[in-house]
């Protein structure tokens, strides 16, 4: 074989080299975009599926929080405390008080008015303070243990909440002219089964006024 034909040969055989260098990068590079792509369909699905369960997790809170009722006095110093829920989006339809069964006081119901009055149960507590021998007029904020079976409304879904509270009060007077009971406010102690509320109100009561034992 002739000098020319050896480098022609040479040249075909390095121009074939190229092309299948080539054709490698090419299959690599090709390989890799499958690679890119595969990665950020990955990406953007993972980040979709973490968006959707953070999303899910919110809402579970929210709505937890939100079948959750803590009751507020919205006023006091008066002989009727309006009640009303901390959370805005919390609707109270009707409650049902009950009272330390010492009291002898039967339930109290209300109906889209979250109250408490103190004509239902002064006269009761007041011959309560004085069987105790407690004196006629406060020394602070005296405290009446009450449970409170409320019935609400929280995103359109009915809820009922049981729990003990502790009652404000003031009291004033003398044995002649009679005592006068002044509601402050009211603040949560628990949350109590429904089954278990009279108990544990009457063991709290109990506690607030040991001599009514």
């Amino acid at each position: 074989m002739s000098d020319e034909a050896e480098s022609r040969a040479r040249d075909r055989a390095e121009a074939a080299k190229v092309r299948r260098r080539w054709v490698t990068l090419g299959e690599v590079l090709g390989v890799a975009a499958v690679l890119i792509s595969g990665l950020t369909l990955w990406n953007s699905w993972s980040d979709r599926r973490e968006t959707k369960a953070e999303k899910a997790a919110i809402e579970q809170r929210a709505s937890t929080r939100a079948a959750k009722l803590v009751l507020v006095a919205a006023d006091g110093g008066k002989q009727t405390l309006a009640l009303k829920p901390a959370a805005p989006e919390q609707s109270v339809q009707s409650q049902t008080v009950l009272f330390p069964t010492a009291l002898g006081i039967s339930p109290a119901a209300t109906t889209g008015e979250p109250r408490i009055e103190g004509g239902w149960f002064e006269h009761a507590l007041v011959k309560a303070r004085e069987t105790a021998g407690l004196p006629d007029n406060s020394r602070g904020d005296e405290r009446l243990p009450v449970v409170i079976v409320s019935r609400f409304l929280a995103d359109g879904d009915a809820h009922e909440d049981v729990a003990l509270y502790d009652v404000g009060y003031t009291i004033t007077g003398n044995f002649i002219a009679g005592h006068s009971v002044t509601l402050r406010g009211i603040s949560l102690v628990a949350k109590v089964k429904r089954g278990q509320a009279q108990a544990k109100l009457d063991t709290r009561w109990k506690t607030l006024l040991p001599a009514a034992k």
